[in-house]
């Protein structure tokens, strides 16, 4: 019982461990998202003593899309998914055996301490994951936010009314920025959980399997069929 004991300790601090080593990712790349999201903001740059320059020409632009593109990718990508994903899994794995154990004698479920362990795990994989959906939402909200790029257009049009002679210039600008506002549009995937990275087999699981175990309990607890 010991062995037993000091074994699932073991095991349980390193999965909580780079569980933090996960949230400690995030929360990085919500301060970069932060931090790139006021660069045009003349105010805001001052106040967090960042650079500043305004997308009113084609280089500045540029500039603009590489480094966002650096900021993303900064930082540990696939392992940091992996452990996400595999959170995800484990969290999904234990909500299905909790749903077929309440299937198999609903009465009897709470009898049983593995279930109480089951459904402690459950309760704190599933906060944690919120707390990560949280800042990855938040973080891809930074990242895409076009009304940046609208303001932009916005400015070029008025400048276009106080400088005629600049209009053709002017006008290449704005078309880039156009490009840009699409291009932004065409890279958000759709397979994100509230920010989380998912794989498209993990999405689909997701949808067939535990919506079928939750259906499943629900018909059996109220009575009658339900389909999710």
């Amino acid at each position: 019982s010991a062995i037993n004991f000091l074994e699932r300790l073991c095991l349980t601090w390193m999965f909580f461990f780079m569980m933090c080593v996960a949230e400690r990712t995030y929360k990085q790349r919500f301060l970069f998202a932060k931090l790139f999201s006021h660069i045009t903001s003349a105010r805001k740059a001052r106040k967090y003593e960042i650079p500043h320059f305004r997308l009113k020409k084609v280089e500045n632009i540029k500039i603009w899309l590489s480094l966002r593109s650096y900021l993303k990718r900064r930082g540990p990508q696939r392992s940091v998914d992996v452990v996400v994903s595999s959170i995800f899994l484990l969290a999904l794995s234990i909500a299905f055996i909790c749903c077929a154990q309440v299937l198999k004698g609903h009465k009897t479920f709470l009898n049983a301490a593995y279930n109480w362990e089951f459904l402690i795990w459950e309760a704190a994989l599933l906060l944690f994951l919120l707390r990560l959906a949280s800042l990855g939402s938040e973080t891809n909200k930074k990242y895409s936010n076009i009304s940046i790029l609208l303001t932009e257009q916005i400015n070029l049009y008025l400048k276009m009314e106080k400088k005629p002679n600049k209009k053709e210039k002017l006008s290449l600008v704005n078309n880039v920025l156009k490009l840009s506002t699409k291009l932004l549009k065409e890279l958000d995937t759709p397979f994100r959980l509230y920010g989380l990275t998912m794989n498209p087999l993990i999405y689909n699981i997701t949808r067939v399997v535990i919506l079928s175990a939750v259906s499943g309990v629900i018909s059996d607890l109220l009575g009658f069929n339900i389909r999710v």
